[in-house]
């Protein structure tokens, strides 16, 4: 009796094992998600590179200083009496048109105040047409100090893109690639390929 009930205890404990043993097997171990990659291409500058960026802000600053000083940075030796002449035109028009504009001012004043005073060479003007002419000389006078501020902004910019174009080759060496690629998926779109092609300008 004893020996068919040590029997049977044994055989329950076997089918147990077999029985816990497929039930592991059937299970599948669910699967791990892959980490994306996180792309670290950082771009590292040298002191030349760095050098060089900041030649179009060091040419227009000393261009805000000292007109044409941005030009001689940029090695544009050329520009600089063209800056100046530039300078020197706009400051002539505006002295002759200031000269002039008193010489009528101080005319329409005598003519209101005393006639006497008059200039004789002014004669065939009337007292609006010397007015006018006055207001002519007044109105090209201050042009000529809008001209003079939009001449000096002009020299800045002229300093900042020569030096921004300082690496720019305008040389007939220049040449186009075109190159084909697939690429692979990974992750969850492994099965996935991208085909496309690569441009690659050589300046």
């Amino acid at each position: 009796m004893t020996g068919k009930l040590l029997s049977l205890i044994f055989g329950l404990c076997f089918m147990a094992q077999i029985d816990a043993y497929s039930q592991n097997s059937d299970s599948i171990p669910a699967k791990r998600q892959a980490k994306p990659k996180v792309a670290t291409n950082a771009v590292f500058k040298d002191s030349a590179r760095l050098a060089i960026e900041a030649m179009p802000r060091t040419a227009a600053r000393r261009s805000a200083i000292l007109p044409g000083l941005g030009q001689i940075y940029n090695k544009r030796w050329w520009k600089v009496p063209l800056v100046y002449g530039g300078f020197v035109g706009i400051g002539l028009v505006y002295e002759f048109n200031q000269r002039q504009y008193k010489i009528f001012l101080k005319e329409a004043q005598f003519r209101q105040e005393d006639p006497s005073k008059a200039n004789p060479a002014w004669k065939s003007y009337t007292d609006d047409g010397i007015i006018r002419v006055k207001d002519n000389y007044r109105r090209t006078r201050d042009l000529s100090l809008l001209a003079g501020v939009a001449f000096y902004a002009v020299q800045i910019i002229d300093a900042y893109i020569d030096a921004k174009f300082y690496r720019f080759d305008v040389s007939d060496d220049l040449s186009i690639k075109v190159n084909p690629f697939i690429q692979s998926g990974q992750g969850y779109n492994a099965s996935a390929t991208t085909i496309g092609f690569k441009v690659k300008l050589s300046l």
